[in-house]
């Protein structure tokens, strides 16, 4: 993750050198030793760089080098959601020192008079959405023809379909801009079209597919239905040491409540982060991870934008995935410079070929595992495991079962109707190999099924 190159042996300004060694900064990361030079000489970059990787520095030291404390607006950057608007902010000002820049949180969620009032009375940078951007700018509480600066942070959700009309919008509007600088995890070829669109010659930090920025963590994929996920996720959960934090991602935010409520039943603490939570509500929780007084908290991807915390050791996608980007923006909350991590897919059989595309793609090294075992002094699982045929059935729901018996296809299909007492339809196709028998049973009835052969001393065993 670090290099050798130091930060002293950038070419910056007294003061922002001074910033930067009051962190106890001294080494640079990877991105930032390839990028900082560049942005330094002026050019346009696109930089490729995970979270966690020290992107908010690649491009924050550059715009701090080029500002100065006039009080007019000099540098605008954009971020997808308020949380990550507030932690780039924080992060500058940390970085500055005693430069004397203000730096402005624009975002909506608060009081917009507030926001107002702060612009008002002078700003040098600001860090915001492109929704609340774009309305102070209509409202003329913000001049972003000013800028000269323009970065956006996570440009791959910044220039997708969902944002793309309103940065253009701010774009169009920064009629002074001298140098783009975009950072992101993952760069698709449509998003570089789309930068292209208001870069000029840029600069690309980028690599390939296969020495993509992965973060330095163990990949596991356990396969499980749906059913028992809960218990797999207990497992992973009493794992944990005290130190540790973990984040569990879903596709849905009501996914995100159904886990609070079922994992809080089973006694553990745990916080539930979506878009419908209040501004307050999701500060709260962030800074609970932060200051270590919360360690589980269960979001989804856009929720887990604001996120950007070194303590997460553990990553969980309880729902893997739809986008495949999506996977390496959550796996990169663990591992962060350099630390251990670990990240686990709880992977049914609907959920394979998402999976296979998602290690494909990027070449991963995805360990297949079984649940983790109890650590010592744990005797029981926290989430009891279920009995789950479902996960076997095809996609009529019929689940197939070998059994050892030297009854005929007719007599055997009679007998199992009449012993669980089960509409024909539920019994499908019965295969025969002499003794050996493979017979189709609806999901609603195999487990009944099961117990209901072996209990007359008939062997039986799933088959996929």
């Amino acid at each position: 993750m670090f290099t050798k190159t130091k930060f002293e042996s950038f070419d910056l300004n007294d003061e922002l050198q001074k910033g930067i060694k009051s962190l106890d900064w001294e080494f640079v990361t990877q991105v930032q030793k390839e990028t900082i030079p560049l942005a330094l000489l002026g050019n346009d970059v696109i930089g490729q760089a995970r979270t966690g990787s020290g992107k908010t520095a690649s491009f924050g030291i550059p715009i701090l080098n080029a500002c100065q404390a006039t009080g007019n607006l000099q540098a605008l950057i954009l971020a997808p959601t308020r949380e990550l608007a507030g932690q780039v902010a924080e992060e500058i000002n940390r970085l500055q020192g005693e430069m004397g820049l203000k730096v402005v949180t624009v975002y909506g969620g608060t009081d917009l008079e507030k926001q107002a009032k702060q612009l008002n009375s002078g700003v040098d940078i600001v860090v915001g959405t492109p929704g609340r951007v774009m309305d102070m700018t209509k409202r003329s509480y913000l001049k972003i023809e000013d800028a000269s600066f323009f970065v956006l942070d996570e440009a791959d959700r910044m220039l997708d379909m969902g944002f793309f009309p309103d940065v253009m919008w701010i774009v169009e509007k920064m009629s002074n801009r001298k140098q783009n600088l975009l950072f992101s995890a993952t760069f698709p070829q449509e998003v570089i079209d789309a930068a292209n669109e208001f870069t000029t010659e840029p600069e690309f930090v980028l690599t390939s597919e296969e020495k993509l920025d992965i973060p330095p963590i163990e990949q596991f994929s356990v396969r499980v239905g749906r059913t028992n996920k809960l218990w797999v996720l207990g497992r992973l959960l009493v794992r944990m040491e005290d130190e540790d934090q973990t984040i569990i991602f879903t596709n849905t935010k009501r996914m995100v409540d159904l886990l609070v409520q079922r994992l809080k039943k089973h006694r553990f603490k745990v916080e539930g982060l979506h878009g419908d939570m209040t501004q307050k509500q999701r500060e709260s929780i962030i800074s609970s991870l932060k200051d270590g007084s919360s360690n589980i908290v269960i979001a989804t991807d856009v929720a887990a934008r604001g996120i950007d915390i070194d303590g997460i050791t553990l990553v969980v996608n309880y729902d893997v995935p739809d986008d495949v980007d999506s996977y390496i923006h959550r796996i990169g909350r663990t591992g962060r410079i350099g630390r251990k991590g670990e990240a686990w897919s709880l992977v049914s059989r609907d959920d394979i070929p998402q999976l296979s595309k998602i290690i494909a793609t990027y070449s991963l090294d995805v360990h297949e595992t079984g649940a983790p075992d109890l650590p010592d002094g744990v005797e029981k699982d926290p989430v009891t495991k279920q009995e789950d045929l479902a996960e076997y059935s095809d996609v009529y729901g019929m689940v197939k079962i070998g059994i050892e018996t030297e009854l005929s296809i007719v007599e055997l299909s009679n007998f199992i109707i009449s012993g669980i007492n089960c509409s024909e339809l539920a019994v499908g196709d019965i295969l025969s190999n002499g003794k050996s028998k493979s017979v189709e049973i609806h999901n609603k009835f195999s487990s009944l099924a099961m117990r209901f052969l072996k209990s007359k001393g008939m062997e039986t065993d799933l088959i996929e």
